[in-house]
């Protein structure tokens, strides 16, 4: 069986505050790639629950961040798209990010 990892590297300033994230990953070879924020979402076998870390540096500005959130609901989506084959979940999804990205852009500043 084939194996693949992911490794997150967090620099932590003196109140455990992201200064710095970075990542590899085996199957994409030794480069080191750098990030402003990571969203890791897992579904626990055992609680049949969802397992979330949320992380963002200080330096992430937070128009970036609105659109991280509103393209992690797009990709979600695509998943959902491709797992479930379920339209109305996929099209409500988005719409909800057409929608958002609509007040990120009304509301700039």
């Amino acid at each position: 069986m084939k194996k693949s990892e992911i490794y997150f590297s967090i620099a932590l300033d003196e109140n455990n505050v992201p200064e710095a994230i970075s990542w590899r990953a085996t199957d994409a070879g030794e480069k080191i790639h750098f990030a402003k924020a990571i969203n890791i979402a897992l579904w626990d076998r055992e609680q049949a629950g969802t397992m979330k870390i949320d992380l963002w540096t200080k330096d992430m500005p937070v128009n970036e961040m609105k659109y991280f959130c509103i393209d992690t609901i797009g990709s979600m989506a695509e998943s959902l798209k491709t797992a479930t084959n379920d339209d109305v979940m996929v099209n409500k999804m988005r719409a909800l990010c057409e929608e958002l990205s609509k007040h990120v852009q009304d509301t700039a500043e």
